[in-house]
C-alpha cells in the first residue's frame, strides 16, 4: 500500500460558497475513511485549500473520490492533483517496530 496526496486549489469564495456541499462532502469522506483509504483531510489556509491524505494500492481511489466529490462536481475545486507520497516518519504498521 502506498500513499497519495490529493491537492485541491479552490475558488476564492469556497468558505462561503461550500455549505451547500458540506454535509455531502463530509459523508464520502467519512465511508472512504471507514474503508480504510482516507487517512487524513484537511483545509489548507493562505491561500484556502485542501489535502486529503489517502492509503491504496494505487492512485485510483484518490482519484476517484476527487471526481465524486460535490465539491469538484459542483465547480468549487478550480483544480485537484493526486501526487504520490513517500512517508519516511509516521508509516508503521501499528504494533510494529519504529
Amino acid at each position: 500500500m502506498e500513499y497519495f496526496a490529493l491537492l485541491y486549489e479552490v475558488v476564492n469564495d469556497f468558505v462561503d460558497r461550500r455549505s451547500v456541499y458540506r454535509e455531502e462532502h463530509l459523508r464520502i469522506a467519512a465511508e472512504a475513511n471507514q474503508r480504510g483509504e482516507l487517512h487524513l483531510a484537511g483545509a489548507l489556509s493562505d491561500p484556502v485549500g485542501a489535502l486529503l491524505v489517502f492509503r491504496a494500492a494505487d492512485a485510483s481511489v484518490a482519484e476517484e473520490f476527487a471526481r465524486n466529490d460535490p465539491y469538484v462536481v459542483n465547480g468549487l475545486v478550480t483544480s485537484w492533483e493526486v501526487r504520490p507520497w513517500a512517508v519516511v516518519i509516521g508509516n508503521e504498521e501499528p504494533g510494529g517496530a519504529g
